[in-house]
């Protein structure tokens, strides 16, 4: 879904300009909070009591891009867990042709099968048995997966959005998840794409139609008080 836009490139010479990009990202994405400040026009802190926590596709496909987030996706995890806010994991994967629907013309062919070592979660993730993994198959996290239906079983009223891609399957799940009548929090520090640009257009985005900004030192701070 992502390599195959680079075309005739050897694979070590993809791997090397990943990296490359992606050290320029977290130089500024991890590192310097305070310049996302000015996206936002709203601010509210999440309510532990009726939150839920949603963690998008940290899987071993998007490894290299996840990794640099993986501190801030676990202390997200271990706020959430301290407070008692439910943890859900999605797992994007195609277990036939007929379910790729566009995706396959989209990225030439190139998805995650399911069954694969690429399709499983990653193993620094901090989870447990007790985690509800749901599956999916497009960008959104509640397309045909029952993710809403269980989120207003708990009684859940608002969702934290961390995981990649940030302006794919993190946007999309937030949008939808506003147009469910769901509060939107959107992690800025827990959430990465394959750029830099990408990102920012994602929270100017979120901040400005969607959902309130928050990072690991918002939360804690939110659940503090609570």
């Amino acid at each position: 879904m992502v390599l195959s836009l680079i075309d005739n490139r050897d694979e070590l010479f993809i791997q090397e300009l990943l990296l490359l990009q992606l050290l320029a990202f977290r130089d500024h994405h991890i590192f310097d909070m305070s310049s996302y400040k000015k996206f936002e026009i709203r601010k509210r802190d999440p309510d532990p009591k009726s939150a839920a926590l949603l963690v998008i596709d940290i899987q071993n496909y998007f490894h290299s891009m996840a990794r640099p987030i993986l501190p801030s996706i676990n202390a997200t995890i271990d706020l959430c867990r301290r407070s008692s806010v439910p943890v859900f994991f999605t797992r994007h994967c195609h277990k036939s042709p007929a379910d790729s629907s566009m995706l396959y013309e989209w990225w030439n062919g190139d998805l995650i099968h399911d069954g694969t070592p690429e399709s499983q979660l990653v193993s620094d993730l901090h989870r447990t048995e007790a985690d509800l993994v749901v599956e999916k198959n497009t960008y959104s996290a509640f397309r045909g997966t029952g993710l809403e239906e269980r989120l207003k079983e708990m009684g859940v009223k608002e969702v934290i959005v961390t995981g990649v891609m940030t302006n794919l399957c993190c946007e999309t799940s937030a949008r939808e998840a506003f147009v469910r009548g769901l509060r939107v929090f959107f992690s800025i520090d827990a959430t990465a794409t394959s750029s830099l640009e990408l990102h920012e257009a994602t929270l100017k985005n979120m901040a400005y139609g969607f959902a309130y900004l928050v990072d690991c030192r918002r939360l804690e701070e939110a659940f503090s008080k609570s």
